[in-house]
This record gives C-alpha cells, sequence and structure tokens, in this order.
C-alpha cells in the first residue's frame, strides 16, 4: 500500500530524509519511530503529497507521488498532531465542511455515524473551541474517515492527550486496524508503538531498521526466561549452561537466569532437567526488554 525508493526531501542543505525505502503491506500497522528533527513529519507529508520530494519515488495506494497527488489526497486520511479546526463552528459543521471537500456520499449519515462511534454525537452542536483537547483529537479522526479512506496516517495521534482520551484513541486506531486499513503511525510514545504497530522503522533522517518489536528484541538483547527456584546454586547454573540449546545461564539469589533463542521449544525440557537434578521450580518467567530499550540502543548506534 505504501512503497518508496530512495525518497529524499532537502531544505536548501539540510537533509531531512535520506534516501528512504520501505514497503507497508495492507492491513499493516507500521511505526514509524525517531527523535525530533528525525525527518518524520517531512516523510509523512511527502507521501500525503503536502510537499514534493527533491528526489526517489513513492507510491501510496496504488498511485504515484508526484504524478497522480489529486488521487493519493482523495485517497487517504491525515491525523496531525495539531487537529487544525474550525473553531468557530460546532463539530457537526466541521465535519460538514470536509465532507463536502471530499464528495462524500450521503454526508449527514457518515457525520452522524462517527460522531456516535467517538462519543461526541451529544456535542454536535457545540463550537469546536470549546471542546477539551482530548475531544477535539477525537473530531479529527472522525474528519479523518469521513471518506472512508483505506490509507491512515497518524503523526502523534495521542500527543499530551490525558490517559483516558489517549487509552480511546488507541482503541479506536486498533479498531482500525481489524478493518483492514493500512496505518503509518508516527509517535514517541513507544508502549503505545508496542501495543499497536505489526512493524516498526526506526529512522533519524535515514533508515537504521525495520522489524517487528519482538524480533528487534531478540536481535539487539536476546530472550532470557528467568527460573525462580526455592533453593538455586552454581551447580545447577552449571548444568543448565551445557544444554546444547542455552547460549548462557547466570545465577542471582535463588534465579537462574538463561539466555537462549526458543524458550517455547526449549522450557519444558530446563524445568524437566531441574526437578531431575532436585529442584522446586516456583515459576518461569521471560525478562522482556522494553521496545524503549531497543529504540534507545538503536538511536546510540546511530
Amino acid at each position: 500500500m505504501i512503497q518508496t525508493q530512495d525518497l529524499t526531501r532537502r531544505f536548501g542543505d539540510i537533509l531531512a530524509v535520506d534516501r528512504l525505502s520501505i514497503d507497508v503491506q495492507e492491513g499493516e500497522v507500521f511505526g514509524f519511530l525517531g527523535p525530533n528533527g528525525a525527518g518524520k513529519t517531512t516523510t509523512v507529508r511527502m507521501l500525503t503529497c503536502l510537499i514534493a520530494p527533491t528526489s526517489g519515488s513513492a507510491v501510496v495506494n496504488g498511485h504515484r507521488v508526484g504524478q497522480e497527488d489529486m488521487a493519493i489526497r482523495r485517497t487517504v486520511g491525515i491525523l496531525t498532531e495539531t487537529p487544525g479546526l474550525y473553531d468557530r463552528l460546532s463539530a457537526e459543521q466541521n465535519l460538514q465542511v470536509f465532507a463536502q471537500l471530499y464528495q462524500v456520499q450521503e454526508p449527514a449519515r457518515q457525520i452522524e455515524r462517527y460522531l456516535r462511534m467517538l462519543d461526541l454525537w451529544e456535542r454536535r452542536q457545540e463550537p469546536a473551541a470549546t471542546l477539551s483537547k482530548g475531544m477535539k483529537q477525537k473530531l479529527a479522526l472522525a474528519r479523518m474517515l469521513l471518506h472512508e479512506p483505506r490509507v491512515l496516517f497518524l503523526d502523534e495521534p495521542t500527543s499530551a492527550l490525558d490517559p483516558e482520551a489517549a487509552r480511546l484513541v488507541r482503541e479506536f486506531i486498533a479498531g482500525l486496524s481489524q478493518e483492514g486499513r493500512t496505518i503509518f503511525l508516527c509517535t514517541h510514545n513507544l508502549d503505545e508503538a508496542d501495543r499497536l504497530c505489526d512493524r516498526i522503522a526506526v529512522f533519524k533522517n535515514r533508515l537504521l531498521v525495520v522489524d517487528t518489536p519482538q524480533r528487534l528484541r531478540s536481535q539487539l538483547f536476546g530472550r532470557k526466561v528467568i527460573f525462580h527456584l526455592r533453593q538455586a546454586d552454581q551447580p545447577l547454573a552449571d548444568t543448565l549452561r551445557g544444554l546444547p540449546f542455552v547460549q548462557d545461564c547466570t545465577l542471582v539469589d535463588n534465579k537462574l537466569v538463561v539466555r537462549l533463542d526458543a524458550p517455547e521449544t526449549h522450557n519444558p525440557e530446563i524445568v524437566r532437567t531441574l526437578v531431575g537434578l532436585g529442584a522446586d521450580v516456583l515459576f518461569v518467567g521471560e525478562l522482556r526488554r522494553s521496545l524503549e530499550d531497543v529504540y534507545l540502543q538503536l538511536i546510540k548506534e546511530s
């Protein structure tokens, strides 16, 4: 649904986006992560035909950037960090304006559908200026969806929202993904990206890496499982270290921290080995690195 090849954007001597090549599949939630000034918003603006690339190419929903820009604008939805609503118009009137611009069929039905879906129907007559930040963001979501786009670009959709509003927006995004829409998500909220995204790209003017959050954790840090025992000692750790699939085993208090590639496959054998050696296994848990750990390591290395 979104393909770029060496997509590049310069602003004078400043190289904002450097030869970006990605391929986002239909129905995928694709996280685009990077620090401030990394070029994320510039990338979104190029892909939604708000600014032109300096060089390279991109195709969005089957249409080529720079050649079929109007078709791209008609078939994508965009949610920016700042909603950009008409403050003096009511919530309903804001949507009427954009329904007309997008030539939405049955605009009244679409407007009511999304206002109800986002719990704004009872506030539809109120000026946008009087709505809370969370309500404005929900109204912007409704505006983005009026023309039923299949490709959505979300730039910091939960920025500065309170926890309740942010949760509602995240749940709504998850629902859109289940409908099969393709979502390009720029966010600084790494927990949000971990929950929502099928794959993530870490970007700092150039692409650093693209993969699933789980595989990135495994590649950077490996997988570690903690076996909590009633009583652990060094001979137990030495025995586990000798198993062919165990990469390392460390004794910490009454815990054995085991590094291995496929815990789902090998954990039962480790438990059987420990029990056979007379150890009491209290419980087993995987030591999970956060996506924040992955992100900070990649940015540091870059």
